[in-house]
């Protein structure tokens, strides 16, 4: 089993290249300076502004002759997207890989003690579930709007990937809503156990102790899962923000503001999906012991006391050890 993550880590390493454009499609395209005439190419060079006409309709937008703004925003998409979503996605793959090729899975210190904790609650794990799989379908979804053309349309054909894409549009629509909510659960449930403080220091000096031998202390929350943390609630609610402003076109802004909105969530979101990659990796494949947290709530007490020793010797002191048999452990006294 070991030999097949290896060899599937070993695969991962070359993901980056599918997010590369085709070679035949960096040839000339409409809009490319080798295609636009000189004359319109120093127009729009010289312009710094919108053009815009006089119309007899009620929407004075469609006045607008010549927007500057348009062309920045299309040749993001065109040129610079690509680039964006390969390096923070495919460079998280391919650390991800090597660092499962060099270190292998991280195991539980002097193996499972059969003695376990209750870590998260049923409360705290609906807000967590409820924030991940909404992620994960809003994460596929977007990124089949961002470059589903370029790389899926090939390999399932037009007519199925049209009918996915109407669905998927529909799902990253809707569920965005249950995904703020798990947000905002999930920060009203941990948000005093996420505070930074001297112990995130000393952990992100020591590597979180993954290179070294050396023993990091960690209440509930070590440094790292605090950044997690204020990455979910951070960057999800900023691309939440500039997912709605597009979801309801010109409320709040015009068509500028638009096409920036649609670039910060674009961009906010592959950086969010790279860093939650590396947490889907370290909760399950990366560490032993890890996924129960979320599994079933208790978690091995050697597994504890390796990676939140503070906090387990808190529980050990309020007797909320489990033995093998169903008792509970005698708080220290």
């Amino acid at each position: 089993m070991t030999t097949i993550w290896r060899l599937l880590a070993l695969c991962l390493l070359v993901l980056p290249l599918a997010l590369a454009e085709p070679a035949s499609a960096q040839q000339s395209r409409p809009g490319d300076a080798a295609t636009v005439p000189a004359g319109e190419m120093q127009m729009f060079q010289q312009l710094q502004g919108n053009v815009e006409g006089r119309v007899s309709i009620p929407d004075q937008r469609a006045g607008m002759l010549i927007q500057p703004g348009g062309k920045q925003w299309r040749d993001f998409w065109r040129d610079t997207s690509p680039w964006v979503g390969g390096i923070a996605i495919g460079g998280m793959f391919v650390l991800l890989a090597l660092f499962y090729l060099i270190k292998g899975r991280i195991p539980i210190e002097g193996g499972r003690s059969g003695e376990t904790i209750t870590r998260f609650g049923p409360i705290d794990r609906f807000a967590h579930w409820l924030t991940a799989t909404t992620f994960i379908v809003l994460a596929i979804t977007g990124l089949n709007i961002a470059y589903g053309r370029a790389i899926l349309m090939p390999l399932i054909g037009p007519e199925a990937f049209a009918a996915f894409s109407e669905v998927g549009k529909l799902a990253h629509n809707y569920l965005s809503f249950p995904f703020v909510l798990g947000i905002v659960l999930m920060f009203v449930l941990w948000v005093k156990d996420n505070l930074p403080s001297r112990l995130d220091a000393e952990w992100f000096s020591a590597g979180g102790g993954f290179f070294t031998h050396r023993h990091v202390h960690a209440r509930r929350f070590n440094g790292g899962q605090k950044l997690i943390f204020w990455s979910v609630v951070i960057l999800g609610l900023a691309i939440s923000a500039t997912g709605y402003i597009l979801m309801f076109p010109f409320t709040v802004t015009d068509l500028a503001g638009m096409q920036l909105s649609h670039v910060i969530h674009s961009v906010l979101s592959v950086i969010l999906i790279a860093i939650i990659l590396a947490h889907i990796y370290i909760g399950s494949l990366g560490m032993e012991g890890a996924f129960d947290a979320m599994g079933s709530g208790e978690v091995d007490l050697n597994w504890a006391e390796a990676h939140h020793d503070l906090w387990a010797e808190e529980q050990r002191a309020k007797g909320h050890v489990h033995s093998p048999h169903g008792r509970q452990a005698v708080p220290a006294e």
